[in-house]
């Protein structure tokens, strides 16, 4: 359950005002993918690019272009990573999801900005300018998918922890 509501929260965000690049959808992506529901691991696929169409025509009013489906393929690619962590919930392996979804999403969608747009050369010299001029945004993806990666796989276990002690206040044998 705690899956499906980390994905809403994710969509939700994306269509309030936040800084920019600063949102859950990679650490909601990984943790669906860890702990969501195998048989349902399309359902955060399906909000996700549904929440795309949305953005683009209603929020940014851009039109859908040929790079959506390679987002959408990358959300895809953060769901699978996510099932590698099911076995493998300990800091370094989380960690290191979240870092290779905040480098992946921004070689890839900086490429595709690159590859799809006019604002820069056709060359190798445009596709480095395009990067270069990305970095700052960088930083907002990584702090974000590092925050909210960590904070949304220690929920499950701060959870048990509290139920654990509320139970335990609720006992009294545990007094004695």
């Amino acid at each position: 359950m705690l899956a499906y509501i980390f994905v809403l929260f994710a969509v939700v965000i994306r269509f309030i005002p936040h800084p920019w690049q600063f949102t859950p959808v990679a650490a909601s992506l990984l943790f669906f993918g860890a702990r969501g529901a195998r048989k349902q691991i399309w359902v955060p696929l399906v909000l996700m690019a549904v929440s795309d169409v949305l953005l683009n025509k209603f929020v940014y009013s851009y039109p859908l272009g040929w790079d959506a489906p390679v987002i959408w393929a990358w959300y895809g690619a953060m769901l699978w990573l996510g099932t590698g962590l099911r076995e493998r919930q300990k800091p370094l392996p989380i960690l290191g999801a979240a870092l290779a979804a905040s480098i992946s999403f921004f070689v890839i969608s900086n490429f595709m900005v690159w590859a799809t747009g006019t604002m820069y050369p056709m060359n190798w010299a445009g596709l480095m300018t395009c990067y270069e001029v990305a970095v700052p945004f960088f930083r907002h993806t990584f702090e974000s998918d590092l925050v909210f990666t960590c904070a949304m796989f220690a929920t499950p276990f701060l959870l048990h922890y509290l139920a654990g002690i509320l139970s335990k206040e609720g006992d009294p044998t545990a007094a004695a």
